[in-house]
């Protein structure tokens, strides 16, 4: 530690002498100012020396490594995080620059949450940038040239209520009344103006008032220190706008404190004011009785004198003790000790311990949240959400409800999937009990395995987090996938074995068939979705269509003598061979018309067949008439048929629709199935009597839940 300041300032100033910043301020310059303000913070020469090794970072090409070696992995940390969170801030403002109206509060908001980020690092990243903040406030102030408007409303937004809450209070107003001065110069101007011509006549009459009243109270026995309280600029246009006074009325209210031993005395204070001061009445509150939510104490009274039956200026009363005087001066910071790091590595501690420093950040923390809120209940930036410790005292962020499982989801996806049991408060408890504000958790945790499916059972309540739950399903649905491909593999394979063409390559053949891969392949014949006589037809591509006859063609004459009576072709009965066309998959009583093809016989095919009527228009001479035979003689005969089925995909609904033709006796021989974004088509090859009966089972199969419409190809 001994010269640690003047070494990291030797270390820094090769690297940054000849830099300026954004703002045009030299580098150097600017480490040395925020060295400056965080020793008058109360940092020790350790937390001025980080001041110039933040800066140092971006010049260096391993910043971590490079720093833990000259200064250790303290230091190192602490500069690199502050880095980041300057990068952060300066993202976050970017991309609020469309934002309009000085609420600001979408950005606003965002900056807050980036904060949250560096209370759950190192309390020291905070501190460091409060400081950097104020000195480019200071720089901009002194050669007279204003920051950029989203930086003075992130200065007045983000970092004055940061301060107010960590209780540096110097650092508080500085940054209010530089942030109003960019933002608002006319008004600054006007109000600094009338400030100055009335500074000697308020101040003289302030002091006369405290030095009477302190001498009154001690005449009563109540050993009171009564203070003036100066006010600054942004504070009076806030009251001014707040309780739409005019200048006049804001700059004659004079501020007292008065600070006493302990509450007995704060009570008995009041009562002596009240009965020498003719008090307004809706202008006292006791927060001594009722503490604000971030813990302040204090007795708040507003009093005029009255003199000759004529009441003089009002006159602002702070009452309260010692104790609770040190609370609302310096919060967070009146117990701040900077030191070197501790095992673990955290430097920023209170004297009684690194876990309790965290505590009470948290607390403070929670506190900052509902002042921005404007104290409004249920309208908080992060009423949705919680705060927790991890053994280490990291600050990890939830949803409200959420558990153990859902905290350990948060801090790795590896420790959610082996969590088996948890640690509140040091105490073993079930699982899905909530957390609360605070907490410190600790998970037990298996060497390997995975989640239960209880844990998808909203019933059960052992998750809240949405990311969390998806995490669960995404662990599942990779067991499912992986047993599926394994199967649908195997399917493939055997195929293959079959039909003698082992030395396939697996992704060649999926590509063929249109996937991506072969695990894509292997994941839809798995799940029964893709029928393996697909593939059988790409290892086995069908005869070539008929082309123009060189040789003799079968006159529609010739094949009347063969059909028998009526020159009308039989199908079935006739000892010309017929085979039915797969492009229509004709059945009785469909009106039907037959083609005479090249060595296979006679094609027949449904009259609306677009096939059949391209090919009758290029050769009509071989177009033959057929017909059905007669029901006695096609007794037990099946034809099959195309359905086709578009539905809403989801998890079982080829089970559903296949389970349909089960129940009404039809015969599947083949499945072909295809999903786009949410919507399955399929393709049912069935074997039919007739398509009467075929049109009664459509009617069930559009009854499916999911099904939008189902009909014969």
């Amino acid at each position: 530690m001994e010269n640690m300041l003047a070494r990291a300032r030797a270390f820094a100033e090769p690297l940054i002498a000849d830099e300026t910043l954004d703002t045009g301020e030299n580098t150097l310059a600017h480490a040395d100012a925020v060295a400056a303000i965080v020793a008058h913070m109360g940092g020790s020469e350790a937390m001025q020396a980080a001041s110039y090794l933040v800066y140092s970072c971006q010049h260096l090409n391993r910043p971590q490594e490079v720093i833990a070696k000259v200064f250790g992995d303290n230091f190192a940390a602490l500069a690199v995080e502050t880095t980041k969170l300057v990068q952060v801030q300066a993202q976050a403002r970017g991309a609020a620059l469309g934002a309009h109206g000085a609420d600001g509060s979408g950005a606003q908001t965002e900056n807050v949450r980036k904060m949250l980020l560096a209370f759950s690092r190192d309390l020291r990243v905070v501190m460091l940038r409060l400081a950097s903040r104020l000195q480019t406030l200071r720089h901009a102030a002194a050669i007279k040239k204003p920051v950029p408007e989203s930086v003075a409303r992130e200065s007045l937004q983000v970092f004055a209520p940061l301060a107010n809450r960590l209780g540096i209070w110097q650092v508080k107003w500085e940054i209010e009344d530089l942030s109003f001065r960019f933002l608002e110069p006319e008004t600054y101007k006007l109000i600094a103006q009338l400030l100055d011509e009335k500074r000697v006549e308020r101040e003289g009459y302030i002091e006369q008032l405290r030095t009477q009243l302190e001498e009154e109270l001690k005449g009563q026995g109540i050993a009171a220190t009564v203070q003036g309280r100066p006010k600054n600029i942004y504070s009076i246009v806030k009251k001014m706008r707040g309780k739409s006074l005019d200048f006049a009325q804001v700059f004659d209210i004079l501020a007292l404190r008065v600070v006493v031993p302990d509450v007995k005395d704060c009570y008995a204070a009041l009562a002596w004011v009240h009965s020498h001061f003719e008090p307004i009445d809706e202008e006292f509150d006791d927060y001594i009785a009722r503490p604000k939510p971030n813990g302040y104490q204090s007795l708040h009274t507003v009093v005029r004198k009255v003199v000759d039956g004529k009441a003089g200026k009002p006159i602002e009363i702070q009452i309260r003790t010692e104790e609770m005087h040190d609370h609302a001066e310096h919060g967070v910071a009146a117990h701040w000790a900077y030191k070197e790091a501790g095992p673990k590595g955290y430097a920023g501690v209170w004297s009684s311990g690194e876990y309790d420093a965290k505590i009470a950040v948290l607390r403070q923390l929670l506190a900052w949240e509902r002042d921005l809120s404007d104290g409004q209940q249920g309208q908080g930036l992060f009423d949705d959400r919680i705060y927790v410790l991890t053994p280490d005292a990291a600050i990890v962020e939830l949803p409200q409800g959420a558990t153990a499982v859902d905290f350990a989801y948060t801090v790795h996806t590896s420790l959610g999937h082996r969590c088996r049991g948890a640690r509140i408060d040091g105490t073993m408890v079930p699982l899905n009990t909530p957390l609360q504000n605070g907490q410190t958790v600790e998970i037990i945790a298996a060497k390997e395995g995975g989640p239960s499916r209880d844990w998808l059972n909203a019933e059960l309540g052992y998750l809240a987090s949405h990311r969390a739950r998806a995490k669960v399903r995404a662990w599942f649905n990779a067991q499912i996938t992986h047993e599926t491909i394994a199967k649908g593999r195997e399917a493939v394979e055997k195929l293959l074995q079959r039909e003698g063409k082992t030395s396939t390559r697996l992704e060649d053949l999926a590509s063929q068939l249109g996937f991506k891969s072969a695990d894509h392949l292997f994941e839809v014949v798995g799940k029964d979705e893709f029928s393996l006589r697909n593939i059988e037809t790409l290892l086995r591509p069908p005869e070539p269509a008929p082309g123009p006859d060189d040789g003799v063609l079968l006159k529609k004459s010739r094949a009347s003598d063969k059909a028998g009576k009526g020159g009308v072709l039989v199908v079935g009965v006739s000892s010309l061979m017929t085979q039915l066309a797969k492009c229509c998959r004709p059945a009785p009583p469909d009106a039907i018309g037959g083609f005479v093809t090249r060595g296979h016989g006679v094609s027949v095919h449904r009259s609306d067949c677009s096939n059949f009527r391209t090919m009758a228009g290029h050769n009509p001479e071989r177009v033959i008439d057929v017909e059905w035979g007669r029901p006695k003689v096609e007794e037990g005969s099946l034809y099959a048929v195309d359905v086709a089925v578009e539905a809403a995909d989801r998890q079982g609904l080829l089970r559903d629709i296949s389970d349909v033709f089960a129940r009404e006796k039809m015969n599947v021989i083949g499945v072909q199935t295809q999903s786009i974004k949410g919507t399955a088509w399929m393709t049912f090859t069935v074997e039919i009597p007739n398509t009467a009966r075929l049109s009664q089972v459509l009617k069930v199969v559009s009854a499916v839940p999911g099904v939008r419409s189902s009909r014969r190809r």
